[in-house]
């Protein structure tokens, strides 16, 4: 069985599933419920850098196939 990681770590609904499991567990473990809190906007923070890095390397792989099919040369130094 493969795993699409690349579209699993941009699904809202896996994320939103990871925090309702930590903050389930913080709040099991005696946490308060700003604990959860705090540690819930973490996770969706990392999660948007992760979903925004993954979103422009697939655009910026898609930009530099399109550019070699057509035998231009791609400079990385202009971006």
């Amino acid at each position: 069985m493969n795993i699409d990681w690349k579209r699993k770590l941009t699904s809202r609904k896996f994320w939103m599933a990871v925090i309702s499991l930590v903050t389930s567990i913080v709040m099991i473990a005696g946490g308060s419920d700003q604990q959860a809190q705090q540690i819930a906007g973490v996770i969706l923070q990392a999660a948007t850098v992760l979903a925004y890095c993954i979103g422009e390397g697939l655009a910026d792989s898609s930009t530099n196939v399109n550019m070699t099919e057509k035998g231009d040369t791609v400079n990385d130094d202009e971006n």
